[in-house]
């Protein structure tokens, strides 16, 4: 035989081996499922992810920064990381970040390893989602000292018109205790002129963040000759924290004072130092007339105010200076600590 009349036989594909259309749609039926159980997985995975994420993000506005965008702590990070030389140098502004990121990085100890083995999309999704919760534990602690505060001021002030727990419209400078609370240490609101001037924003008497508040004074009131005295040692901030870093039940627990014992080492959070700006900004907040939470309030810029107060303690004036701010830190131990 040639070659040519060797011929490969030609297979024909349509037939097929018949089979039960019973058992075709079970198998179907079979691979479909599994296909759905692996998106049910992953979808959990993904949702795990989530809210792992933005519960660890509730810790960033309340004991990192209450204002910074954690992109720009970062990005300092990351700019000192590069730029390391002997000849670098920093800003004021910069040595802030950093301190924040610092704190970040003691918040979520995770968080450093976590940026170097994610890819830029990934790193872009789980930062949007500890801002979320960063955002709602910020929204949650002015929503508890909202109705808080307006409580706490009728005890301490007792006003003829008692201030109202879900209304903010008649807090502020129109209301007299609110006001003589929100009114700067150096001046007295017993003055009708101060008062006046205040409620009218005359260009004496700006209120703005330079000055301390009367309501972080103790017992309300500073001392004209040393307005450091007493500075930070109301009743009102301490009530505050404990509000937001213990439970709304323990802030009538504020006097007394610990034995003092190990203070430092057995409660550190007392010593953050911006816990101790987020509760005067929260509670200078919960006593203003605004409804919704924002950086300026008239004349009053509160990231400023905020950065005036971390920098009280981060970055005292001396070694006189650092000694009264930590003297003060160890104060607000023995007042948060439960015995």
């Amino acid at each position: 035989m040639s070659t040519s009349e060797i011929i490969s036989p030609v297979l024909d594909i349509s037939l097929s081996v018949q089979t039960s259309p019973h058992a075709r749609a079970k198998r179907k039926i079979a691979a479909l499922m599994d296909e759905i159980e692996i998106l049910k997985q992953d979808k959990a995975i993904k949702q795990r992810k989530t809210t792992y994420y933005v519960s660890q993000g509730r810790a960033i506005r309340r004991i990192v920064a209450l204002y910074t965008p954690i992109e720009d702590l970062i990005a300092e990070n990351d700019r000192r990381c590069e730029d390391c030389g002997p000849s670098s140098s920093s800003t004021t502004v910069q040595d802030r970040l950093q301190h924040g990121y610092i704190e970040l990085a003691k918040a979520l100890p995770w968080l450093h390893d976590k940026l170097a083995c994610l890819d830029h999309e990934e790193s872009e999704d789980m930062l949007k989602k500890l801002k979320r919760g960063a955002d709602s534990a910020r929204g949650d602690d002015t929503g508890t000292l909202k109705e808080l505060v307006a409580s706490w001021v009728n005890i301490e002030c007792h006003p003829t018109a008692l201030i109202r727990t879900g209304d903010k419209h008649h807090r502020g400078f129109v209301s007299d205790a609110c006001g003589r609370l929100l009114c700067p240490a150096e001046w007295s609101w017993e003055d009708a002129v101060v008062r006046a001037g205040i409620r009218d924003r005359t260009i004496d008497f700006i209120v703005s963040e330079n000055s301390w508040p009367s309501f972080m004074y103790e017992n309300y009131q500073a001392d004209a000759n040393n307005l450091e005295y007493g500075l930070m040692k109301s009743r009102l901030l301490i009530m505050g924290f404990k509000a937001i870093f213990t439970s709304p039940s323990s802030a009538n627990e504020v006097d007394g004072e610990g034995n003092g014992a190990d203070i430092i080492e057995n409660n550190r959070r007392a010593r953050k130092r911006s816990d101790q700006a987020r509760v005067k900004t929260c509670i200078r907040f919960a006593l203003s007339s605004i409804n919704s939470w924002r950086t300026v309030d008239g004349d009053f810029d509160y990231q400023i105010f905020w950065t005036s107060i971390v920098d009280f303690f981060e970055d005292a004036p001396g070694p006189a200076a650092r000694t009264r701010a930590n003297d003060l830190l160890e104060w607000w131990t023995r007042q948060v600590i439960d015995h």
